[in-house]
């Protein structure tokens, strides 16, 4: 084997001169790290404009009555909001983050399949278009929620084929994917690279890809009986037709529970490598973080229906999913203790990787609290379909999974670009992002528990107040991202000062007290510290 790869490589050197250029780089990339930008690149623009989305909700509920939009509009929106920000945004951006890190954490020299690896970021544009073409066909995009639910989807326009088609194709990619990545980590790993000795993040994407092929064909499955039911005659979620509507929703949830844990173990991941560089110490519990992983992985395909109290379950399942449910919270619980011990008498410093980390621990956990709430059937039936819900997932999803996504991208950004970011503009980001984040999505508690329903255009008056400053936070949000393009990722790309070999090693110039871990893993058991 070692004579083949090294004919590779030297094959390799001899052809350095016939690697594409210009436009051929991108469209013919087969290498791990252009490709891996690009989904990056992919995954901001559609943050950007599913954020305009958002942002065109949040200033239709300024205030009570109908301002700016039609309500067919409005629930058009928020069905596209969702669908962009997880298909086409925090997804592909993980998926870009593996591409990039995993080969270069595990010792290999590219990910396994090249064609396939660019195949299936390119499916993602088309995806991407498909959705967002939807707006273009008459009757607008599909209105029945990120969802789907039926009965609604089998009789909206034909935006809704679109959706079904581009969940299809971004589907797709996903699964191929993951195939790549579990076949890169357990075929590629450098000699002595154990299973137990991969970095976390790692772990979590090895997980992660498991769980992405075993959902996804789960929900080509829902979407293509949907598809069936539109046009073919057939009666699955029709109930005049002998079908059940609630067994869309068993299917679907069977891919959306997976789903949320798809968006969330990669930021896992980020921040297990983050805080113990910043924190000068070994990561606390290795073993445990890589069992507690596994663990969220495997409950996760026992608690869909949590998702489905107000269906009219059985009291028996509704007690079975209320319990599974909080049993999640177990091995969470390991990962936040973990992340806590591993800062515990460290030699800390807050660079903005830190920051959004730290972040991260704190607000994620506060979404996991309302999480646990909502998974208690008494309340969930109070509180489903209200605005607290959307205020728990969009802790998770974006305190969660976007606050990790910025402290990788600033960790890391030093190895991918050679350049590092202003310092004091990335901390402004994360200051900016952190408070407008909570100023916007706090108060949506509050509204819920008061009864505030989702996806609606109005509301009664004594809302409004809530709502405003809801509104106002979500525009600064916005505006905080738009800095950290213009001021922090672009100018860093293409002027930033040049990168230092190990650019964390001397930060804030610490004296440390302890052997510091290399950026990526090395063999070597750091000395014992008196």
């Amino acid at each position: 084997m070692s004579s083949i790869a090294h004919d590779h490589v030297a094959g390799h050197d001899d052809h350095a001169h016939d690697h594409p250029h210009g436009w051929r780089r991108w469209l013919f990339a087969t290498n791990h790290k252009d490709i891996g930008t690009m989904y990056m690149i992919f995954s901001f623009v559609m943050l950007l404009s599913g954020g305009v989305m958002a942002l065109m909700i949040r200033t239709e509920l300024f205030e009570p009555g109908l301002q700016f939009i039609r309500p067919e509009f409005f629930n058009q929106l928020t069905t596209m909001h969702g669908l962009v920000m997880i298909f086409g945004a925090i997804m592909p951006a993980f998926v870009g983050f593996a591409n990039w890190m995993i080969p270069l954490q595990i010792g290999a020299s590219d990910m396994a399949f090249a064609r396939m690896n660019n195949f299936s970021f390119w499916l993602l544009p088309v995806g991407g278009l498909l959705l967002l073409s939807s707006f273009l066909v008459p009757g607008g995009a599909t209105a029945a929620g990120w969802t789907m639910y039926a009965p609604l989807s089998v009789q909206m326009g034909p935006g809704q084929d679109l959706a079904i088609f581009g969940a299809h194709i971004l589907g797709a990619s996903s699964i191929m994917g993951a195939i790549n990545i579990i076949v890169t980590i357990l075929n590629m790993r450098a000699p002595g690279m154990t299973l137990m000795k991969m970095p976390m993040f790692v772990w979590t994407w090895l997980i992660t890809a498991y769980l992405l092929i075993a959902v996804m064909p789960v929900l080509a499955g829902a979407i293509t009986m949907l598809l069936t039911d539109r046009h073919f005659g057939t009666s699955f979620f029709n109930a005049a037709g002998g079908g059940d509507p609630v067994m869309y929703q068993h299917i679907f949830w069977f891919f959306g529970h997976p789903e949320v844990y798809i968006m969330i173990l990669p930021a896992f991941g980020i921040v297990s490598q983050v805080i113990p560089a910043f924190s000068r110490k070994r990561l606390f519990g290795y073993s445990s973080m890589v069992y507690a992983t596994a663990s969220i992985a495997i409950l996760s395909f026992m608690v869909w229906a949590h998702h489905m109290f107000v269906t009219g379950m059985p009291v028996t399942g509704q007690l079975f999913f209320m319990y599974a449910t909080m049993l999640i919270s177990v091995p969470t619980g390991v990962k936040v203790f973990n992340w806590v011990a591993t800062m515990w008498k460290g030699s800390l410093s807050f660079e903005t990787p830190m920051l959004f980390s730290v972040g991260f621990l704190f607000v994620f956990t506060m979404g996991g609290f309302t999480g646990l709430m909502l998974s208690m059937a008494p309340l969930d039936i109070q509180m489903h379909g209200t605005y607290y819900v959307v205020a728990h997932f969009h802790y998770v999803l974006v305190a969660g999974s976007l606050f990790a996504l910025f402290s990788g991208f600033y960790y890391w950004v030093p190895k991918w670009t050679g350049h590092m970011y202003n310092e004091w503009r990335g901390k402004f980001h994360f200051w900016g992002t952190l408070i407008s984040f909570n100023v916007t999505f706090f108060p949506m508690h509050f509204l819920g528990l008061a009864g505030m329903p989702r996806r609606y255009a109005d509301y009664p008056a004594q809302f409004t107040d809530f709502n405003q400053i809801a509104t106002i936070g979500a525009f600064a949000f916005g505006l905080m991202q738009v800095y950290f393009l213009f001021f922090v990722a672009l100018p860093t790309w293409r002027s930033g000062p040049a990168a230092e070999a190990k650019p964390w090693d001397g930060a804030e110039g610490l004296e440390w007290t302890v052997p510091s871990p290399a950026p990526f893993h090395t063999f070597e058991t750091p000395p014992k510290v008196h």
